[in-house]
């Protein structure tokens, strides 16, 4: 067989990527004989993972090994009905990056390169037989969760990503930089990843708890700054910042970050989990309502994606004081 003929009537060379499955080169009518013909040393291609090849003899890129390791992933189940993939189609199924392939997709500084990993980690449902094999380490899930896509490649959230790689390492310093990253960086909140490192079973890891309570005040700090930045920006009156609130003759009504004592406006950032902050900051404001406090509270990721909203909650707040009631006299102390 000639290697410079075409191998079917839709020519290989047409094809928009250059790492392809079997089913998609069948899908363009190159059968299983040709592919081999065309893997033989020497030969044009090579064999990137099994079921999957690079069309090209030189090293894979990351592109390339990203790529392979979704495709070979994501191939249906064995026995399963099988479906002609479009030829141009990506054939990833329910297959996602996750672990720190996933964070150096996303950007993270402190995750090594694709190319530089021994490994690309893949999360796929649970009920996949699929086994790890080179380069790709399989990891399995009964709840998969919704991929976020980048460049079109599907990747794990963030949260789960982070989980999926402090699985995997040892040292606490690495784990420490990438988890104050992903706070830093604006990717996600400290609870939402003390949460799925809960789920993961992570917490009882002595490096791991060491680096979580490095988070959670990394994440606050980062928090505060958004708070403040908002009330500059945003031109709202300058508020007493972490203040203890207590009843005149005695009795604490908790901390909150931000007081404004003329309308008596409260403001606290929610930094415990989902259950905490429902039953306590309930009690809390409950129990300021009684004294005409309003009480407003504020989560990191609104922090982050609602600034403009939130200001507009505060401030619509502080012009309802005037409608109320004057608020019964409490006491502020530095926290």
């Amino acid at each position: 067989m000639n290697r410079n003929t075409p191998l079917s009537p839709s020519p290989v060379h047409e094809v928009s990527h250059r790492v392809q499955s079997a089913a998609q080169l069948r899908a363009r009518g190159v059968t299983a004989a040709q592919t081999a013909a065309q893997c033989l040393p020497g030969g044009p291609w090579q064999q990137l993972l099994p079921g999957v090849y690079l069309l090209h003899p030189g090293p894979p890129t990351n592109d390339d090994r990203v790529h392979g390791a979704l495709l070979y992933a994501g191939r249906p189940p064995a026995g399963a009905r099988r479906t002609v993939p479009a030829p141009s189609g990506p054939g990833y199924g329910e297959a996602m990056v996750t672990g720190l392939a996933a964070l150096s997709l996303y950007g993270f500084a402190s995750a090594p390169t694709v190319i530089a990993l021994h490994r690309i980690d893949v999360l796929v449902p649970r009920t996949r037989r699929l086994r790890s094999t080179r380069f790709v380490q399989v990891t399995r899930t009964a709840a998969p969760p919704r991929p976020q896509r980048r460049l079109g490649v599907p990747l794990a959230p963030v949260e789960r990503a982070l989980a999926d790689a402090v699985t995997a390492l040892t040292d606490a310093s690495t784990v420490r930089r990438i988890l104050t990253e992903a706070v830093r960086g604006g990717h996600c909140d400290p609870v939402s990843v003390v949460r799925e490192l809960n789920d993961a079973k992570l917490l009882g890891r002595a490096h791991v708890v060491d680096a979580v309570e490095a988070l959670l005040v990394e994440g606050r700090a980062v928090a505060e700054a958004g708070l403040y930045a908002m009330v500059r920006t945003h031109g709202l009156p300058q508020p007493l910042w972490n203040v203890e609130l207590s009843l005149p003759g005695g009795g604490s009504l908790g901390g909150v970050d931000a007081y404004w004592p003329e309308q008596a406006v409260a403001l606290e950032l929610g930094s415990r989990s989902a259950r905490q902050e429902h039953v306590v900051f309930a009690a809390e404001r409950e129990r300021l309502a009684r004294l005409g406090v309003t009480v407003v509270r504020v989560s990191p990721k609104q922090l982050r994606d609602s600034t403009a909203q939130l200001s507009v909650v505060l401030r619509t707040a502080m012009m309802a004081a005037e409608d109320r009631e004057p608020a019964a006299y409490v006491v502020v102390l530095p926290r």
